[in-house]
């Protein structure tokens, strides 16, 4: 990554990690979610596509999505002291505005250090996802996801026609439930319940409980809304991307068995702006076919099938169904 787009990815992740905090205090807790979804997609549209990866990488790039955990530590403690003086619009309003953070960076920043293999990575991870009651996902999207993307057996992976409604609500509840399966598996092999504290699904959950209760003590009735608002909108934009980046993209079975998974499983963006935002996530045919690239590693594969812009552009676009099907389904590959 050049030296240009590392610290512009320094400078957004800390402003626009700690932005709702800002314009909360000045009474328009809705400007963070006008930046993300408008003036981000405009901007990504007018500067474009990315430059091909120059093959140069800066040491330190790898160590800037640790300091997410710090930022997003600082917004949800100040957000809980907040959310007990604002009105029930404006609680509602924050909690989606600090929910785009801790599910739009957030949630991106604990996929890329999930794949890494330093243990401080994956406790980072983990506490970034306790914090929106969605702890399991380290356990299903290594050892699951990955295995099964592009077939029927993937809750995440969205068929062609599904709308994005109907898959959140198949992902979300077929994600935990594999997780759980998986965890009871590991367990069982290690003759342990999977009742245990040693299940992470379990224990991730418990913590994430803990941290909902936490905010009810300290800041009442409001601060306990405003953090499931949070986390629920937090969970929605993850499952809302998932949807995007494998939208009716399928392995084909050779011989009984799945084919290989290649850069055509899942689609790419290569827009700079939001790729700075977000980690190079929208480079996703690349981390599918290379799980251990890092992220500032990653290349634009423009064999892989192609999205017609970023993904806060593309989010708005799934939850309007008529629309996403009209634009997208003629995009999808012609399958033999």
């Amino acid at each position: 990554m050049p030296v240009i787009a590392a610290f512009g990815s320094i400078l957004f992740l800390a402003a626009f990690a700690l932005l709702p905090l800002h314009w909360v205090s000045i009474g328009v807790p809705w400007v963070p979610l006008l930046v993300t979804f408008i003036a981000i997609p405009l901007i990504d549209a007018w500067v474009g596509p990315a430059r091909a990866h120059s093959g140069v990488s800066l040491p330190f790039v790898r160590y800037i999505p640790r300091m997410q955990l710090i930022l997003q530590a600082i917004l949800l403690a100040q957000a809980v002291r907040i959310a007990p003086s604002l009105g029930w619009g404006e609680l509602v309003v924050f909690g989606v505005a600090v929910g785009s953070v801790t599910g739009g960076i957030g949630i991106t920043v604990a996929h890329e250090l999930t794949h890494r293999a330093a243990r401080i990575d994956r406790a980072i991870a983990k506490a970034l996802l306790v914090s929106v009651g969605y702890g399991h996902f380290v356990v299903e999207h290594v050892r699951g996801h990955h295995v099964r993307v592009g077939t029927a057996d993937d809750p995440a992976t969205a068929p062609r026609g599904m709308t994005v409604y109907r898959f959140i609500v198949r992902s979300v509840l077929g994600s935990f439930q594999h997780a759980w399966r998986l965890e009871t598996m590991r367990l069982q092999h290690e003759s342990r319940s999977p009742w245990s504290l040693r299940n992470w699904v379990l224990s991730g959950s418990l913590l994430s409980l803990l941290l909902l209760v936490s905010a009810a003590v300290f800041g009442g009735a409001k601060a306990a809304l405003f953090w499931s608002l949070q986390a629920v909108w937090a969970v929605m934009l993850l499952e809302i991307i998932n949807y995007i980046e494998h939208y009716g993209l399928q392995r084909r079975r050779i011989g009984g068995r799945y084919e290989p998974v290649r850069e055509e499983h899942s689609w790419n963006a290569n827009y700079t702006v939001s790729n700075w935002l977000l980690f190079n996530l929208q480079l996703h045919p690349d981390h599918h076919a290379n799980v251990q690239r890092p992220f500032d590693q990653l290349r634009s594969v423009a064999s892989a099938p192609q999205l017609p812009a970023g993904y806060p552009a593309m989010i708005l676009l799934a939850l309007v169904p008529p629309a996403w099907f009209a634009v997208m389904d003629r995009r999808l590959p012609v399958v033999a």
